[in-house]
């Protein structure tokens, strides 16, 4: 356990050094874990509603109700672990206001690939999940990092 721990800290100090630091390294961690739960929810409301209501080239009409469900899990769990310590926590509605922007973005993404996944290549349901599992996160993560949760650090 302790060589495991070592390799972790290795990894995560070569990452650091390669993407800009520590804190970002860290910060993708638990991007990937708060992510990885979203998807989880996301993925619980997508695929029943495929499988029972949208089927085949309608699956992209289950994606706004999937969507919209882990988008509320997500903003808690990112503006309160994810990026814990970085940037600013701005009082009133702006910054959910500009979360939710990137969350349209990542919704219109997500439709994306699943209708071209389902109604252009004809592809099941979860084939389009691939794209939104990776492609998807990769976007959010840099627009919520500079732009959401950007500015001066805060600490708690």
């Amino acid at each position: 356990m302790k060589s495991l721990n070592h390799l972790g800290n290795r990894l995560g100090d070569r990452l650091g050094i390669m993407l800009g630091g520590r804190e970002i390294v860290d910060q993708l961690v638990r991007f990937a874990i708060a992510g990885g739960l979203s998807t989880v929810i996301y993925s619980a409301v997508y695929l029943p509603l495929t499988a029972y209501i949208f089927r085949a080239a309608q699956a992209v009409y289950a994606v706004p109700f999937a969507f919209a469900v882990a988008v509320t899990a997500g903003y808690f769990l990112h503006s309160r672990w994810s990026f814990k310590g970085h940037g600013t926590r701005q009082p009133g509605g702006r910054q959910q206001t500009k979360f939710v922007i990137v969350q349209g973005i990542g919704l219109a993404l997500n439709a994306g690939f699943t209708w071209g996944v389902t109604a252009l290549l004809g592809l099941p349901a979860w084939v389009a999940l691939i794209p939104v599992v990776t492609i998807t996160p990769i976007a959010t993560f840099a627009l919520n990092r500079q732009w959401v949760f950007g500015g001066a650090a805060t600490h708690g």
